[in-house]
């Protein structure tokens, strides 16, 4: 079987769609410490130039106090034009005088304004080192708000678009996955109703050859042929059910998975070897039984590839407690790596030169979006094989109040 090139390359996208979620989360990673350090940068030269303005003030000062042709120029062009640094002059005996930038909020009374001015030193000297002038006296100074607003800007705007982009991450993978939902419904009721007509048909021819002549020379091959068409009607029931909302009831999962095993055994390699064991044999669970074989053959067929046509496969059926039933699924083939766990369920993902990789998936969806049950690799040991547990809810009537958490701890 080839592939095309926009096959190739869907599979491809499947198969290194973690590598791509990596390399995303990495460019993101350095866009956000990249926007980090040019602001801090930016920060700094901010600082260092407010830093120059307070010196500046400061050699203003004691100009206009030395000389006063100047003053009115000097007050103007430089002491008044600070209008965002605030800053406290306090006079040699260490007692605030002048100040600028201050705000006071509603505190208008005297020993109010003077003890946020004592706070507001406190927070100057924690900052920047007081700027001593040739008189004595200090000034003291802090950021600025827009140098205090830049410095935490990157943070404020790397969490908008984290939050931005974790939303539009979830309404993109919503749409899509309903998208995914209507194009699956709508090809398997296609493919449902395409293969209805000549079933219909074979059904129909069948009946003819045994009421024919050549019933009696070719009886074993009829019966194998009515058999196959039998298979064929029961592959339509899955793809009908699958287009539509299935019908979940209570069945025996003894009597389900052996019917899955009677049909599977004549049509893989003889030299598989199946068993189905279990404690009881009324076992019951909430399954939709044509999809639930579908399940089954699924598993079985990927443990017959894994073990190239010879081995073991053994399936146990367990009933954990009133709420779950278990079926471990294990085969004696070549393992895989604790890594290869979540990929063999990945749409596209196959270990054969042939195969599409749907396998795995399509019982993962049958399992888990249909019965709202859980399958998943329980273990894997290279060399010896693997065991692929199904976790399906039990009987309602038999089943008590069970807490969420309870479900995975299998």
């Amino acid at each position: 079987m080839k592939y095309t090139l926009q096959e190739i390359a869907t599979l491809d996208f499947y198969q290194n769609k973690n590598r791509i979620k990596w390399l995303i989360f990495i460019c993101s990673v350095v866009i956000s410490f990249g926007s980090i350090y040019y602001t801090n940068n930016l920060v700094e030269e901010l600082k260092d130039r407010e830093k120059r303005q307070i010196e500046l003030l400061a050699r203003a000062l004691e100009y206009a106090a030395i000389y006063t042709d100047n003053l009115t120029f000097i007050n103007q062009e430089i002491i008044q034009q600070n209008n965002s640094i605030p800053l406290i002059i306090m006079d040699e005996f260490g007692n605030p005088g002048e100040f600028k930038n201050i705000n006071f909020g509603k505190k208008t009374a005297q020993a109010e304004q003077e003890e946020v001015l004592r706070n507001e030193l406190v927070k100057m000297r924690d900052q920047y080192e007081p700027i001593q002038m040739e008189n004595g006296s200090f000034i003291f100074y802090r950021n600025s708000e827009l140098l205090t607003s830049l410095r935490f800007y990157p943070y404020v705007q790397l969490a908008v678009i984290l939050v931005f982009g974790i939303l539009a991450y979830a309404v993109f993978n919503q749409s899509k996955i309903a998208e995914q939902n209507q194009v699956w419904a709508g090809l398997t009721k296609e493919t449902a109703h395409q293969l209805g007509t000549p079933i219909a048909s074979l059904m129909a021819w069948i009946d003819y050859l045994k009421n024919s002549p050549v019933w009696d020379e070719n009886k074993e091959v009829i019966q194998e042929m009515d058999k196959d068409v039998v298979k064929l009607r029961m592959v339509t029931e899955r793809f009908s059910s699958i287009g539509s909302k299935p019908v979940i009831q209570t069945e025996n999962v003894f009597g389900v998975v052996d019917e899955a095993i009677a049909y599977l055994r004549p049509r893989i390699s003889s030299k598989v070897e199946i068993k189905v064991n279990g404690y009881s044999r009324d076992i019951e669970a909430m399954i939709n039984k044509p999809l639930f074989e579908w399940v089954i053959e699924n598993i079985c067929k990927n443990a017959v590839d894994a073990m190239r046509g010879q081995g073991q496969i053994s399936i146990e059926i367990i009933k954990e407690s009133e709420q779950f039933v278990i079926v471990d699924i294990t085969d004696t083939g070549k393992g895989m790596e604790k890594s290869m766990y979540k990929k063999v369920f990945n749409p596209g993902f196959s270990t054969r030169k042939r195969g599409w990789g749907l396998g795995l998936t399509l019982a993962k969806r049958i399992i888990e979006g249909y019965h709202q049950g859980k399958v998943f690799v329980k273990n894997s040991e290279i060399g010896k094989g693997t065991t692929f547990r199904i976790v399906l809810n039990g009987v309602p009537e038999q089943m008590t109040e069970v807490k969420k958490d309870d479900f995975f701890k299998f």
